[in-house]
């Protein structure tokens, strides 16, 4: 066995690296996403929304039992089979990364995933529990980190796509 510097075991490869990227930033956004929805809950929840920029931005507590803008509401099992769908696909490729943009986008998209998913299993029954959303720009949906944590990781690994087709 080859081992690291200093004698501390083995030493990762690159691609080991990139998927440790992965799953770290997973694990940070997906702790980022559960902190901001336990203190929306505590103190937003039943209270008026905090307005924080006046007419652009405010915290508002609401729930979304749906996906994004409330669509498929009684489908409870497409986000359990979307989510796994996710988990299966992000395993599959951190086995080889390409670099540590994507690393970095498939690791926000699996917390996002992750994220809500939880929402769905802990606040009801089997996996129809509501999402807790708490931000509010009023020009879009209430959302949460989660969803952002999705649109940021899928934003960036479509323009790294797109750049890489690029002649």
């Amino acid at each position: 066995m080859h081992q690291g510097r200093a004698g501390r075991g083995p030493a990762l490869t690159g691609r080991g690296r990139l998927a440790v990227l992965l799953y770290a930033t997973a694990a940070v956004a997906y702790a980022l996403d559960r902190v901001t929805k336990w203190l929306a809950e505590a103190h937003l929840a039943g209270r008026p929304p905090i307005e924080v920029i006046p007419g652009v931005f405010q915290l508002r507590y609401t729930t979304n039992p749906g996906g994004a803008f409330g669509l498929f509401g009684g489908q409870v099992w497409l986000f359990a089979a979307m989510s796994l769908v996710v988990l299966v696909v992000v395993v599959l490729a951190s086995r080889d990364l390409p670099g540590r943009a994507p690393a970095i986008g498939l690791g926000l998209v699996l917390a996002g995933a992750l994220g809500n998913l939880t929402d769905r299993v802990i606040r009801g029954p089997g996996f129809s529990g509501e999402v807790v959303d708490f931000l509010d720009f009023h020009v879009w949906p209430v959302f949460n980190v989660a969803d952002s944590a999705i649109v940021v990781g899928a934003a960036t690994l479509l323009l790294l796509g797109v750049r890489r087709t690029e002649p």
